[in-house]
């Protein structure tokens, strides 16, 4: 898949998310989603390539936060993101959508800090802007499941290639 694919499709599936946000329907409105903070554990292949030395797609795992700030639907999230040559540090600001008991999608922005640069990470292999959207969901009063995408803006050294990498994991909530 062509990375202006991706991209498109990305931001047609965000507009998707979105939109009920600013024209919500009676039973979207009385959706209550899921609240609180957990950390958790996962894989995180990365997905991209670019497209030089050292720029290729890596399979990885990660530990990866969410800190709910108040009762407004915004939270604090941040990821370790290991595999490859480095790691990447991606601290993100995240809008929560509630979309069903217990389930939030989300959609927010941060960085991505490389702990080497132009060593290979599944996020890339340099500092980059960072986009992120996902879905959570409470499996039970202790327990999240959730998925997200993170998409490196210009994270390749030596290239104008975007990375993105996808995390799918289990968190513990607290």
């Amino acid at each position: 898949m062509k990375l202006s694919t991706f991209a498109v499709t990305s931001v047609l599936s965000l507009a998707a998310i979105v939109s009920p946000l600013f024209f919500p329907s009676t039973a979207y409105a009385q959706t209550a989603g899921m609240d609180g903070s957990y950390i958790g554990v996962g894989v995180s292949p990365g997905i991209t390539n670019g497209g030089n030395i050292n720029d290729s797609a890596v399979f990885g795992g990660h530990v990866q936060g969410r800190l709910q700030l108040g009762s407004a639907p915004v939270s604090l999230r941040g990821a370790v993101i290991f595999g490859g040559d480095t790691t990447a540090f991606v601290p993100t600001l995240t809008y929560d959508a509630p979309i069903a008991d217990n389930t939030n999608l989300y959609i927010g922005g941060g960085a991505s800090f490389v702990g080497t640069e132009g060593s290979i990470s599944p996020l890339g292999n340099r500092n980059s802007f960072v986009v992120t959207g996902g879905v959570e969901t409470a499996i039970d009063k202790s327990w999240v499941v959730y998925s997200d995408v993170k998409l490196g803006l210009n994270a390749y050294k030596n290239s104008g290639a975007s990375a993105a990498s996808v995390q799918v994991g289990v968190g513990y909530r607290f």
